[in-house]
Protein backbone atom coordinates (compact mmCIF):
# COMPACT_ATOMS: atom_id res chain seq x y z
CA UNK A 1 0.00 0.00 0.00
CA UNK A 2 1.04 3.61 -0.80
CA UNK A 3 1.50 6.32 1.08
CA UNK A 4 1.44 9.90 0.50
CA UNK A 5 5.29 10.33 0.65
CA UNK A 6 6.03 7.37 -1.45
CA UNK A 7 7.34 7.83 -5.42
CA UNK A 8 4.22 5.64 -6.41
CA UNK A 9 2.01 8.35 -5.00
CA UNK A 10 3.22 11.45 -6.47
CA UNK A 11 0.48 13.35 -7.72
CA UNK A 12 1.49 16.57 -10.27
CA UNK A 13 -0.46 18.53 -11.34
CA UNK A 14 0.40 21.12 -14.38
CA UNK A 15 -0.64 24.20 -15.36
CA UNK A 16 0.12 28.06 -16.95
CA UNK A 17 -0.43 29.80 -20.09
CA UNK A 18 -0.46 28.20 -23.47
CA UNK A 19 2.80 28.04 -25.30
CA UNK A 20 4.76 27.85 -22.25
CA UNK A 21 5.42 24.20 -22.16
CA UNK A 22 2.67 21.98 -20.57
CA UNK A 23 2.48 19.91 -23.72
CA UNK A 24 6.32 19.10 -23.24
CA UNK A 25 6.37 19.05 -19.46
CA UNK A 26 3.71 15.94 -19.94
CA UNK A 27 5.84 14.14 -22.25
CA UNK A 28 8.90 14.14 -19.92
CA UNK A 29 7.06 13.23 -17.29
CA UNK A 30 5.27 10.10 -19.03
CA UNK A 31 8.95 9.06 -20.33
CA UNK A 32 10.05 9.19 -16.40
CA UNK A 33 7.28 6.96 -15.89
CA UNK A 34 4.34 8.83 -14.57
CA UNK A 35 0.79 7.94 -16.26
CA UNK A 36 -0.27 11.08 -17.76
CA UNK A 37 -3.39 13.20 -18.48
CA UNK A 38 -3.52 16.40 -20.26
CA UNK A 39 -6.57 18.66 -20.53
CA UNK A 40 -8.34 17.23 -17.47
CA UNK A 41 -11.36 18.66 -16.29
CA UNK A 42 -11.11 19.89 -12.60
CA UNK A 43 -14.51 18.05 -11.50
CA UNK A 44 -13.03 14.77 -13.09
CA UNK A 45 -10.15 14.65 -10.93
CA UNK A 46 -11.60 13.65 -7.42
CA UNK A 47 -13.48 10.74 -9.40
CA UNK A 48 -9.81 9.87 -10.75
CA UNK A 49 -8.91 9.30 -7.37
CA UNK A 50 -11.47 7.83 -5.80
CA UNK A 51 -10.16 4.31 -8.70
CA UNK A 52 -8.55 1.52 -6.65
CA UNK A 53 -5.09 0.93 -7.06
CA UNK A 54 -4.76 5.19 -8.34
CA UNK A 55 -1.59 5.34 -6.57
CA UNK A 56 0.48 1.98 -7.84
CA UNK A 57 2.08 4.74 -10.20
CA UNK A 58 2.83 8.05 -9.80
CA UNK A 59 0.18 10.66 -11.99
CA UNK A 60 0.45 13.86 -13.76
CA UNK A 61 -2.34 15.97 -14.62
CA UNK A 62 -2.07 18.60 -16.81
CA UNK A 63 -4.92 21.34 -16.58
CA UNK A 64 -5.98 24.21 -18.98
CA UNK A 65 -7.13 27.14 -18.89
CA UNK A 66 -9.66 26.64 -22.28
CA UNK A 67 -11.71 23.98 -19.89
CA UNK A 68 -15.23 25.02 -18.80
CA UNK A 69 -14.48 24.57 -15.59
CA UNK A 70 -11.18 26.26 -14.94
CA UNK A 71 -10.94 28.86 -12.51
CA UNK A 72 -8.98 29.98 -9.90
CA UNK A 73 -11.28 29.21 -6.79
CA UNK A 74 -11.80 25.95 -8.58
CA UNK A 75 -8.15 25.50 -8.99
CA UNK A 76 -7.05 26.20 -5.53
CA UNK A 77 -10.62 23.99 -3.75
CA UNK A 78 -8.70 21.12 -5.60
CA UNK A 79 -5.21 21.42 -4.35
CA UNK A 80 -7.09 21.65 -0.39
CA UNK A 81 -9.33 18.83 -1.49
CA UNK A 82 -6.29 16.46 -2.58
CA UNK A 83 -4.50 17.65 0.31
CA UNK A 84 -7.08 16.52 2.59
CA UNK A 85 -7.06 13.42 0.85
CA UNK A 86 -5.47 10.30 2.09
CA UNK A 87 -2.88 9.14 0.24
CA UNK A 88 -2.75 11.97 -1.99
CA UNK A 89 0.11 14.92 -1.80
CA UNK A 90 -0.69 17.13 -4.73
CA UNK A 91 1.95 19.78 -5.99
CA UNK A 92 1.14 22.23 -8.74
CA UNK A 93 3.99 22.98 -11.39
CA UNK A 94 3.48 26.52 -12.73
CA UNK A 95 5.05 26.79 -16.15
CA UNK A 96 5.91 30.34 -16.45
CA UNK A 97 6.78 32.02 -19.65
CA UNK A 98 7.47 35.86 -20.62
CA UNK A 99 4.26 37.33 -22.46
CA UNK A 100 7.06 38.44 -25.71
CA UNK A 101 8.16 34.90 -25.30
CA UNK A 102 4.84 33.66 -25.80
CA UNK A 103 3.63 35.88 -28.34
CA UNK A 104 6.43 35.07 -30.63
CA UNK A 105 5.79 31.54 -29.92
CA UNK A 106 2.45 31.75 -31.47
CA UNK A 107 3.70 34.18 -34.19
CA UNK A 108 6.19 31.69 -35.23
CA UNK A 109 4.17 28.73 -35.56
CA UNK A 110 1.18 31.02 -36.86
CA UNK A 111 -1.42 29.86 -34.07
CA UNK A 112 -4.48 30.98 -32.69
CA UNK A 113 -5.03 31.51 -28.96
CA UNK A 114 -7.11 29.07 -27.36
CA UNK A 115 -9.19 32.65 -25.49
CA UNK A 116 -8.77 34.90 -28.33
CA UNK A 117 -9.27 32.64 -31.56
CA UNK A 118 -10.71 35.02 -33.69
CA UNK A 119 -8.70 38.01 -32.11
CA UNK A 120 -4.71 38.91 -32.05
CA UNK A 121 -2.89 36.67 -29.81
CA UNK A 122 -1.66 39.50 -27.84
CA UNK A 123 -5.10 39.86 -26.54
CA UNK A 124 -5.79 35.60 -25.59
CA UNK A 125 -2.00 35.97 -23.88
CA UNK A 126 -3.45 39.45 -21.52
CA UNK A 127 -6.77 37.24 -20.92
CA UNK A 128 -5.17 34.10 -19.69
CA UNK A 129 -2.36 36.17 -17.36
CA UNK A 130 -5.15 37.62 -16.00
CA UNK A 131 -7.13 34.43 -15.16
CA UNK A 132 -4.25 32.85 -14.24
CA UNK A 133 -2.80 35.48 -11.77
CA UNK A 134 -4.22 33.99 -8.36
CA UNK A 135 -3.03 30.55 -9.38
CA UNK A 136 1.01 30.98 -9.58
CA UNK A 137 1.47 32.02 -5.90
CA UNK A 138 -0.16 28.47 -4.89
CA UNK A 139 2.88 26.18 -7.22
CA UNK A 140 4.79 23.97 -5.79
CA UNK A 141 7.18 24.26 -8.45
CA UNK A 142 7.51 27.14 -10.99
CA UNK A 143 9.76 27.07 -14.23
CA UNK A 144 10.41 29.84 -16.51
CA UNK A 145 10.19 28.42 -20.01
CA UNK A 146 11.48 31.62 -21.38
CA UNK A 147 14.40 31.19 -22.21
CA UNK A 148 14.45 27.18 -22.18
CA UNK A 149 14.66 25.18 -25.48
CA UNK A 150 12.33 22.17 -24.96
CA UNK A 151 15.50 20.34 -24.36
CA UNK A 152 16.37 22.32 -21.66
CA UNK A 153 12.53 21.63 -20.18
CA UNK A 154 12.78 18.07 -20.28
CA UNK A 155 16.16 18.15 -18.58
CA UNK A 156 14.60 20.38 -15.79
CA UNK A 157 11.39 17.97 -15.35
CA UNK A 158 13.72 15.20 -15.06
CA UNK A 159 15.79 16.96 -12.01
CA UNK A 160 12.83 17.87 -9.95
CA UNK A 161 10.30 15.34 -10.95
CA UNK A 162 12.70 12.00 -11.33
CA UNK A 163 11.66 8.82 -9.48
CA UNK A 164 14.88 6.70 -9.15
CA UNK A 165 17.74 7.15 -6.80
CA UNK A 166 17.92 7.74 -3.17
CA UNK A 167 18.64 11.53 -3.22
CA UNK A 168 15.29 12.92 -2.51
CA UNK A 169 16.57 16.91 -3.74
CA UNK A 170 17.05 17.95 -7.20
CA UNK A 171 20.43 20.24 -6.51
CA UNK A 172 21.36 22.70 -9.47
CA UNK A 173 24.54 24.76 -9.88
CA UNK A 174 24.34 27.91 -12.49
CA UNK A 175 26.02 31.31 -13.11
CA UNK A 176 24.63 34.24 -14.13
CA UNK A 177 24.93 37.84 -14.84
CA UNK A 178 23.73 40.61 -12.47
CA UNK A 179 23.91 43.05 -16.04
CA UNK A 180 20.68 40.40 -17.33
CA UNK A 181 18.91 40.21 -14.05
CA UNK A 182 18.75 37.65 -10.87
CA UNK A 183 17.50 33.76 -12.41
CA UNK A 184 14.42 33.27 -11.22
CA UNK A 185 13.54 30.54 -8.76
CA UNK A 186 17.12 30.70 -7.36
CA UNK A 187 17.24 29.73 -3.89
CA UNK A 188 20.26 30.86 -2.88
CA UNK A 189 22.51 33.63 -5.03
CA UNK A 190 26.27 34.43 -4.19
CA UNK A 191 28.03 37.32 -6.03
CA UNK A 192 31.66 36.66 -7.49
CA UNK A 193 32.32 40.53 -8.25
CA UNK A 194 34.41 41.26 -5.65
CA UNK A 195 36.90 38.24 -7.14
CA UNK A 196 39.53 39.33 -9.91
CA UNK A 197 37.97 40.10 -13.33
CA UNK A 198 39.95 38.11 -15.67
CA UNK A 199 37.77 40.50 -18.56
CA UNK A 200 41.19 43.36 -17.69
CA UNK A 201 43.07 40.47 -19.05
CA UNK A 202 43.06 40.54 -22.67
CA UNK A 203 44.72 36.93 -23.62
CA UNK A 204 41.54 35.72 -21.00
CA UNK A 205 39.07 37.60 -22.10
CA UNK A 206 38.09 36.06 -25.36
CA UNK A 207 37.98 32.64 -22.83
CA UNK A 208 35.55 31.60 -20.48
CA UNK A 209 35.25 30.53 -16.94
CA UNK A 210 35.32 26.99 -18.11
CA UNK A 211 39.09 27.52 -19.14
CA UNK A 212 41.89 26.58 -16.73
CA UNK A 213 43.71 29.56 -17.39
CA UNK A 214 40.68 31.74 -16.36
CA UNK A 215 39.84 29.32 -13.42
CA UNK A 216 43.56 29.76 -12.34
CA UNK A 217 43.41 33.80 -12.43
CA UNK A 218 39.90 34.00 -10.56
CA UNK A 219 41.78 31.21 -8.09
CA UNK A 220 44.89 33.50 -7.64
CA UNK A 221 42.41 36.18 -5.55
CA UNK A 222 44.06 35.95 -2.15
CA UNK A 223 40.20 36.41 -1.05
CA UNK A 224 39.00 33.31 -3.05
CA UNK A 225 40.10 29.90 -1.26
CA UNK A 226 38.50 31.38 1.51
CA UNK A 227 35.46 31.92 0.15
CA UNK A 228 34.84 29.02 -1.35
CA UNK A 229 35.50 26.83 1.50
CA UNK A 230 32.59 29.11 3.27
CA UNK A 231 30.52 28.43 0.29
CA UNK A 232 30.43 24.93 0.27
CA UNK A 233 30.81 24.53 3.65
CA UNK A 234 27.07 26.54 4.09
CA UNK A 235 25.97 24.08 1.40
CA UNK A 236 26.91 20.95 2.56
CA UNK A 237 26.05 22.00 5.98
CA UNK A 238 22.43 23.05 4.92
CA UNK A 239 20.83 20.87 2.27
CA UNK A 240 20.11 17.77 4.45
CA UNK A 241 18.54 19.94 6.39
CA UNK A 242 16.40 20.93 3.04
CA UNK A 243 15.51 17.70 2.80
CA UNK A 244 14.23 16.91 6.14
CA UNK A 245 12.19 20.10 5.27
CA UNK A 246 10.67 18.27 2.22
CA UNK A 247 12.00 20.79 -0.93
CA UNK A 248 12.37 18.62 -3.71
CA UNK A 249 14.59 21.03 -5.43
CA UNK A 250 17.70 23.64 -4.97
CA UNK A 251 19.02 25.78 -6.96
CA UNK A 252 22.11 27.86 -6.19
CA UNK A 253 23.72 30.62 -8.42
CA UNK A 254 26.88 32.36 -8.95
CA UNK A 255 26.43 36.08 -10.56
CA UNK A 256 29.06 38.55 -11.67
CA UNK A 257 29.18 41.08 -13.96
CA UNK A 258 29.10 39.36 -17.57
CA UNK A 259 28.37 36.16 -16.28
CA UNK A 260 30.87 34.78 -18.40
CA UNK A 261 34.20 34.10 -16.03
CA UNK A 262 34.20 34.66 -12.34
CA UNK A 263 30.52 33.00 -11.53
CA UNK A 264 30.89 30.25 -14.66
CA UNK A 265 34.51 29.00 -12.50
CA UNK A 266 32.71 29.21 -9.10
CA UNK A 267 29.84 27.07 -10.38
CA UNK A 268 32.13 24.85 -12.14
CA UNK A 269 34.15 24.41 -8.73
CA UNK A 270 31.60 24.56 -6.02
CA UNK A 271 29.46 21.50 -8.61
CA UNK A 272 32.79 19.25 -8.85
CA UNK A 273 32.62 20.31 -4.65
CA UNK A 274 29.54 18.81 -3.96
CA UNK A 275 29.62 15.73 -6.08
CA UNK A 276 32.78 14.85 -4.04
CA UNK A 277 30.98 15.02 -1.13
CA UNK A 278 28.05 12.48 -2.95
CA UNK A 279 25.01 15.04 -4.23
CA UNK A 280 24.37 14.56 -7.73
CA UNK A 281 24.23 17.54 -9.23
CA UNK A 282 23.96 19.50 -12.45
CA UNK A 283 25.26 22.85 -13.65
CA UNK A 284 24.10 25.10 -16.12
CA UNK A 285 25.47 28.68 -17.60
CA UNK A 286 22.80 31.25 -18.43
CA UNK A 287 24.91 33.63 -20.16
CA UNK A 288 26.75 31.33 -22.03
CA UNK A 289 23.47 29.54 -22.87
CA UNK A 290 22.21 32.46 -24.24
CA UNK A 291 25.53 33.49 -26.48
CA UNK A 292 25.37 29.89 -27.77
CA UNK A 293 28.88 29.15 -25.98
CA UNK A 294 29.17 25.43 -26.59
CA UNK A 295 31.70 23.78 -24.01
CA UNK A 296 35.47 24.80 -24.51
CA UNK A 297 34.30 27.40 -26.98
CA UNK A 298 34.06 31.13 -27.59
CA UNK A 299 30.39 32.06 -28.93
CA UNK A 300 29.74 35.94 -29.56
CA UNK A 301 33.05 37.16 -27.94
CA UNK A 302 31.72 40.72 -28.88
CA UNK A 303 28.12 40.40 -27.44
CA UNK A 304 29.84 39.13 -24.04
CA UNK A 305 32.40 41.63 -23.94
CA UNK A 306 30.02 44.40 -23.90
CA UNK A 307 28.25 42.86 -20.96
CA UNK A 308 31.16 42.14 -18.99
CA UNK A 309 32.80 45.29 -18.92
Amino acid sequence: MSSATDPAARLVLVTGPSGAGRSTAIAALEDLGYETIDNMPLTLVPRLLDAEGWAERPLALGLDARNRDFTPEAVMTLLGDLTARSGAAPELLYLDCRREVLLRRFSETRRRHPLAPQDAPELGIAREAELLAPVRPEASHAIDTSDLSPHDLRAEIARRFGLHGAQRLALSVMSFSYKQGLPRGADMVFDCRFLANPHWVPELRPLTGRDPKVAAHVAGDPRYAAFLEQVLGLLIFQLPACIEEGKTHFTVAFGCTGGRHRSVTLAETVTRGLAEAGWQVSVRHRELERQGIAPGGQGNTAAMDEAAQ
